[in-house]
Formats: C-alpha cells, structure tokens, sequence
C-alpha cells in the first residue's frame, strides 16, 4: 500500500490514481466530520469536494512535518464549515421519523436523536469539534489534538465542558416532556 506522501506527490502531477487513492482513503473521515459539524448532507458533500480540489492546488498548505494529511484534510473542512456557517446562521433540523414497527418507540427514540444532534449543533465550534472528533468519530485525545492542531489539554478541557453542556440540554429536554 503506497503511503499518503507518494500519492500526494503523483496526484500533483496529474496521476488520477493516486488522487482516488487519497480521495477514498480520506473521504468517509472529512465527510462524517462536515457532516457533524454542519448538520447538513448537502453542505458536507460540498465541503468534501472543495476541500479535495484545494489539496491539489499549487496553493496547498499541507507540508508532510506538521502532521497526518488526515489532520490537514479535517483541518481544512473544519475552516470551510466554520465559514459557511458564519455566512448561512442557521441549522436544518434532521428528516421526520418514520413510522412503523412499535411506533410510540421509534417516536420516542427518533425525538431523542434530534434533540440530540440540535443539542451538538447549538454548542459552540470548539466544542462541537472535539465532540466529533472524540465521540462520535472516535478518536481518542491525541489524535483530536493533532487534527485540531491544539493541545492534549485543550481537548480535554473542551470535550468535558461540552458534555456538560449536552448533559445539561438534555436534562431540561427531559424536564420539559415531563
């Protein structure tokens, strides 16, 4: 398997291969962190491809010392979500539930998720981030770091605050349709 720095280097030259290599070894990651971020397929899709196009540029910032290209892709999508963000301030709720099966349930269950991902869309970037990135992505504390170019620390202090954050929506929700 040809590393990320070669593909990188015959992608830049017009090797199509190698950027599909990239493209597919990368993809699925940067797509689930816009995705998360944005709350929104269409947006997630396009930064997918934005961020894909500006890594072939000459223009290119990634240099091979400063991290993984997984952390300079995540990197780039994070800057071109908080962007557009900034520009559209507002957040499409998830599709309605589907009924079928034990529909009080699936009701039920379907409401708590879009409460939940309203709860992790309304948290600020920083900690919606490490979020993603930790929890819903998986990552564990370093790893997040180096994708966010911040420190250990910073993560960890981030993601509690914001689970305390989400603890917190979620306690008035359960409150609320008491």
């Amino acid at each position: 398997m040809t590393n990320d720095s070669e593909l990188l280097k015959l992608a830049a030259k017009g090797n199509e291969p190698a950027f599909l290599a990239l493209y597919q070894r990368h993809q699925g990651p940067v797509f689930r962190f816009a995705l998360h971020m944005s709350g929104q397929v269409e947006m997630a899709e396009e930064i997918v491809q934005e961020v894909f196009l500006s890594l072939l540029s000459a223009a290119s910032g990634f240099v091979e010392g400063n991290g993984s290209l997984q952390g300079y892709l995540i990197g780039t999508a994070r800057n071109m979500v908080r962007s557009r963000l900034r520009h559209q301030r507002r957040f499409v709720e998830s599709e309605p539930a589907t009924v079928g099966g034990e529909m009080i349930d699936a009701l039920s269950r379907e409401e708590e998720l879009r409460d939940l991902r309203a709860a992790i869309l309304s948290l600020p970037p920083n900690y919606r981030e490490v979020v993603v990135l930790c929890d819903l992505e998986g990552m564990d504390y370093s790893q997040a770091a180096n994708n966010l170019r911040c420190p250990v620390g910073t993560v960890r202090s981030r993601l509690h605050r914001a689970r305390a954050i989400l603890a917190a929506k979620m306690q008035r929700r359960v409150r609320c349709t008491a």
